[in-house]
């Protein structure tokens, strides 16, 4: 008993802040969940369509319905972090993940198809991939907790723009179930260092947040009187509403055409590694931006932040619509997902100026519905709207006047309120 008492509760002692390696390895989790992630889904469906003998229809419904499954259940997940912490959640998310996508590349029907992929990206997208990391940033950092949030979205957006790269180039060379079952077999060893370093708050290891040696008294008597809100409570805030409203209309409007991306600059005339290679650099420029903007929302306010992107996500947004697509799609996708990278994480963003750490997990387990419903929503409304009106055109429109919308939204918000 002692022998394990002492193997639960070791972890390093590196010679920097112990935050910094919590969110390293909560990116190893997230590097392993994006690859069942919609943007690499989206960069390789016509691998698995030409397989199965599906349409493209069928691959966004499946995304979609996986999605908004992640969503109904964080708010489970926030729940239990908030009362228990991530260090058990996390290594078994990333055990079924890594089971899950090893009987994915075995799937011969289409109903296994969907059944597996809705679990292992309903477990995944919390777990691994946006609740927890954004919930150890949080519970982390305190200065510089939007940097730490925009380093959480990097750790996304460059699993994602990574794995595009390694499951489209195995796809090519040998197939998508080759892929995925790599994935697979890669995933579950991860489980261990997950367990031994993942912890829910500094002070669980001796530390205060941001690193620093000691709080003031007042920040000590303001961490005691926290409390968990009860979602009655969260609900009864305004400017939880319109961030949930800003963020769902920017969810939709960035998903609509995230996942649509390649489809419309191969339909244009690239080739797919060349379309795939526009959104892998993309992504990742993005999400070195991310960071950034991140920093810059710790020392600016987090709104004013959010309706700049926004307002700079609108115009790429139209002109790739508007241009000669192979003359212009590759450098402009590169220059609209490398701006709209970091639109997804606004919310959360936004989330952590008006609510505490302590009941920041319930906050983000909350809006998972909604959140995941936008991301869910996107693919497939896209993918109708393109099917009934056979051009790309209205929704790249559709998603410009949305970016405008959720400015407004953001600005209305009031960050000073108080949980009280």
């Amino acid at each position: 008993m002692k022998n394990w008492k002492s193997f639960y509760n070791w972890h390093p002692n590196p010679p920097f802040y112990y935050g910094w390696l919590a969110l390293f390895i909560a990116g190893l989790g997230a590097f392993v969940a994006t690859g069942i992630a919609q943007t690499v889904f989206g960069g390789i469906q016509d691998f698995i369509v030409e397989d199965m003998d599906w349409d493209r229809k069928t691959i966004a419904l499946a995304a979609t319905l996986g999605t908004w499954s992640s969503g109904i259940v964080a708010i489970s997940i926030g729940r239990m972090i908030d009362k228990f912490g991530p260090r058990l959640i996390m290594p078994l998310a990333a055990l079924i993940v890594g089971i899950g996508s090893i009987y994915l590349a075995n799937i011969k029907t289409i109903w296994g198809f969907f059944i597996i992929y809705i679990i292992i990206r309903a477990i995944a997208g919390p777990s691994l991939q946006n609740l927890i990391p954004r919930t150890i940033a949080v519970n982390f950092f305190s200065r510089q907790r939007n940097l730490a949030m925009g380093i959480t979205t990097f750790n996304r957006i460059f699993g994602e723009s990574i794995n595009l790269q390694i499951i489209t180039t195995l796809a090519s060379k040998y197939s998508w179930r080759f892929a995925y079952r790599s994935l697979g077999f890669i995933t579950i060893p991860l489980c261990i260092p997950i367990f031994m370093i993942i912890r829910q708050k500094p002070e669980d290891i001796g530390q205060f947040p941001d690193g620093d040696k000691e709080i003031s008294e007042a920040k000590k008597i303001n961490n005691q009187n926290e409390q968990i809100l009860t979602f009655k409570q969260i609900l009864q805030i305004r400017s939880f509403w319109f961030i949930l409203l800003g963020e769902f209309i920017a969810g939709v409007s960035t998903t609509m055409l995230l996942f649509q991306i390649v489809p419309f600059l191969t339909d244009g005339g690239l080739s797919q590694q060349r379309a795939a290679i526009a959104l892998t650099v993309g992504n990742l420029l993005g999400g070195i931006s991310v960071p950034i903007w991140g920093y810059l929302t710790d020392k600016f306010t987090t709104k004013r932040i959010a309706a700049l992107i926004l307002s700079m996500a609108v115009i790429p947004t139209i002109l790739i619509s508007q241009l000669n697509i192979e003359s212009w799609g590759f450098i402009l996708s590169i220059i609209w997902t490398t701006i709209t990278g970091s639109i997804l994480v606004l919310g959360s963003m936004m989330y952590g100026t008006v609510f505490s750490r302590k009941s920041y997990g319930s906050v983000a387990g909350l809006t998972g519905p909604s959140r995941t419903a936008a991301v869910g929503l996107g693919p497939t409304l896209g993918a109708y709207i393109i099917s009934f009106t056979k051009t790309y055109q209205p929704i790249f429109w559709g998603s410009a006047i949305g970016y405008l919308v959720a400015i407004v939204f953001f600005t209305i918000v009031n960050s000073k309120n108080t949980e009280k």
